[in-house]
């Protein structure tokens, strides 16, 4: 077994990757479609051009596959932003560095006051989000964070900046359910050019944050590509190989994958590369077959028409009513945010629609007096 992901990353080759991608055919597809249990070789047929055609008996087998495993659930939860400041330059990102913006980072009052307001919408679990600032939105920040939200809500995650093993190790004994990190990009040749400054421009550390996450005994981990930054097939790829990996080595340790794509920010140009809805469609439908236990997430990144097409077809969890900048449910609405949202209907229309289609939405699927934590 490998020692970290590095041992596995570095057996690949960006446009090796691709062009296998791109030599997949019908036949390898509809291979691939007819297995029970399916492997890496097997998702990358079933995301390749070669698959479009297919769309329709991969959505019908991914909603089964959902089915059997998750049931009629769809778990809520909410972002709660906690601050825009950030040391490190991304060219995509609103809170870069270099962003002439009002920095913002809540304090005890203003954290409470989130949490109430989020509480109040009927949501149980909270993902927190914050800039990259270690001087000041650091561990000691998270954990007294943790601290005021945990008498609000069962269900706490987070997604901040890599941090060391013994850093996720207090956030684990202080209850923290779910860590999510995005390596944005794996394509290790162009990734400094999006992260030119800071911290976040070491492309290994990044690498290596999932490691130092199941080593401290983490309930789940979450990972994800930035759709829009480089080849959505092969960043998609290696995404998979590095939950494969992951999945071996932490096997006590559950997964989720989310799909950010790129969204109209403050200074930030558009994507490089397109991604249009039914790409969308056809990757979600590729992990699910390819990994039927993988939870899959659709943030409100993504309208309201999609979202809800999407409901039966493989998600296991949706944000809803989110606010993308810190203070944004009550205590500063007008504040910048870190990206628009496309789906901004309240919570309880959200809900309906769920409980519309079938579905039960799933406030709290998790405590850790059920673990023995």
């Amino acid at each position: 077994m490998p020692n970290s992901f590095k041992e596995v990353f570095d057996q690949y080759q960006w446009e090796d990757v691709k062009s296998r991608i791109a030599q997949s055919n019908s036949k390898d597809v509809q291979r691939a479609l007819s297995k029970s249990q399916r492997d890496l070789d097997d998702f990358m047929a079933l995301l390749s051009p070669a698959a479009k055609p297919f769309l329709e008996e991969m959505a019908q087998q991914s909603q089964q596959l959902t089915m059997q495993r998750f049931g009629k659930n769809i778990q809520m939860y909410a972002p709660l932003y906690l601050s825009n400041e950030c040391h490190n330059i991304c060219t995509y990102c609103g809170f870069s560095m270099d962003n002439k913006i009002r920095r913002r980072t809540l304090s005890d009052a203003e954290i409470k006051l989130e949490g109430l307001a989020l509480r109040d919408m009927g949501f149980q679990h909270v993902l927190l989000v914050s800039g990259e600032a270690n001087h000041t939105v650091n561990t000691a920040y998270f954990l007294n964070a943790i601290q005021q939200l945990g008498k609000l809500f069962p269900q706490v995650s987070i997604e901040v900046q890599p941090l060391e093993r013994e850093d996720y190790l207090a956030l684990h004994r202080a209850n923290v359910n779910a860590v999510l990190v995005y390596q944005e990009t794996y394509h290790q040749e162009v990734y400094k050019n999006y992260h030119p400054k800071g911290k976040k421009s070491n492309f290994h550390y990044r690498l290596d944050t999932p490691d130092r996450i199941g080593q401290a005994g983490m309930h789940k981990i979450g990972l994800g590509v930035l759709l829009g930054l480089e080849d959505w097939r092969v960043d998609s790829f290696f995404n998979a190989l590095h939950i494969d990996y992951l999945q071996r080595r932490y096997w006590k340790t559950k997964y989720a994958v989310s799909f950010p794509r790129l969204r109209p920010a403050e200074g930030v140009e558009g994507p490089n590369f397109i991604m249009d809805d039914a790409d969308l469609l056809q990757l979600i439908c590729a992990y699910r077959l390819w990994n039927p236990d993988l939870e899959i997430s659709l943030s409100t990144r993504e309208h309201e028409i999609f979202r809800n097409h999407l409901i039966p077809l493989g998600i296991t969890s949706m944000s809803a009513g989110s606010k993308t900048n810190p203070g944004g449910y009550v205590v500063e609405p007008s504040s910048l945010e870190q990206f628009e949202i496309s789906d901004d209907r309240p919570v309880e229309m959200v809900v309906e629609q769920i409980r519309k289609m079938g579905y039960q939405p799933v406030w709290k699927d998790w405590q850790p007096e059920f673990t023995g934590i």
